[in-house]
């Protein structure tokens, strides 16, 4: 199989995408089917906030407010790994052009929006249109196993080869091999923040197998087409306080059932990665583009 070879069936729309302009009375509403709005009414002093809809994984326990939000995954020929950014267009808001970056993933809005919380959106990378590296690069303070890394290293499929197996002494061996990465990389040295997580149950869940079959079918075709290869992705940023969650990175987390999880340390948030779920929360504007 070539490296960038979708496993998932090609129905479910990993590469659908919406192009072009898009008109702001379309963004300025909210459904079930449509995962980002522009908020209308933003101030000048910023853009592109307001109620907004994504897909993330689940917080089953502690303060947080909501999920962590998913970013879907390309692998190259080279077998890189690399974070999606939605296309970028420009629509009118109040006598403004405004930029935006979203499009259709598998069958759902895909949006910058979604990662518009805890200080991310002043961060240049999270821009619509800004000139940023989509390649998950290493955080090498991450993980033991990527200690010896280069921070401006890229993740490739070959780093995870030992996933079925990999343990840490954290919870149960053979769940997935997890990394943290730097998404976005900009001459402001503010990458975004990744965790990137290969595991046999990725494709299980993306194909509703097992204990996966009751997950509901927008969130699950969003999965099937934002993941490949058992690679799941998300923005590691805590939705109660931003702090750094982690899938087995802190050993206290099995003292709160958290092992097996994601798991914050701050104020004990868990997440599971193998639950995707809608959620909605008002994203803060970005600054002028």
């Amino acid at each position: 199989m070539p490296l960038d070879e979708d496993k998932y069936p090609t129905e479910t729309g990993r590469r659908r995408f919406v192009k072009g302009v898009v008109g702001s009375a379309a963004l300025g509403s909210v459904s079930i089917g449509t995962a980002a709005s522009l908020n209308l009414a933003t101030a000048p002093s910023g853009a592109g906030g307001g109620t907004t809809q994504f897909v993330g994984i689940e917080n089953t326990a502690g303060p947080a407010p909501r999920g962590l939000p998913l970013i879907p995954i390309e692998i190259n020929d080279a077998g890189e790994l690399q974070g999606l950014w939605p296309e970028v267009s420009e629509v009118q808001s109040g006598g403004r052009t405004v930029q935006v970056a979203q499009e259709e993933v598998g069958g759902l809005t895909y949006s910058s929006a979604w990662f518009q919380y805890c200080g991310v959106q002043q961060y240049r990378g999270a821009q619509p249109a800004a000139d940023a590296d989509n390649f998950f690069r290493v955080n090498p303070s991450g993980y033991d196993w990527t200690s010896d890394y280069e921070s401006s290293a890229k993740l490739t499929v070959g780093d995870f080869s030992d996933y079925e197996d990999w343990g840490n002494g954290i919870g149960r061996s053979g769940l997935g091999k997890p990394a943290m990465a730097n998404w976005r990389s900009t001459e402001d040295g503010r990458p975004l923040p990744v965790q990137i997580l290969r595991s046999p149950e990725v494709s299980r869940l993306a194909n509703g197998e097992g204990p996966y079959s009751d997950v509901p079918a927008p969130a699950r075709n969003f999965v099937q087409a934002a993941t490949t290869q058992n690679f799941i992705a998300w923005l590691g940023k805590c939705t109660h306080f931003c702090c750094v969650p982690k899938f087995k990175g802190y050993g206290g987390s099995a003292k709160f059932g958290g092992e097996n999880d994601v798991y914050c340390p701050c104020h004990q948030s868990i997440y599971d990665p193998f639950s995707p779920v809608q959620g909605q929360f008002v994203a803060l504007p970005r600054p002028e583009d």
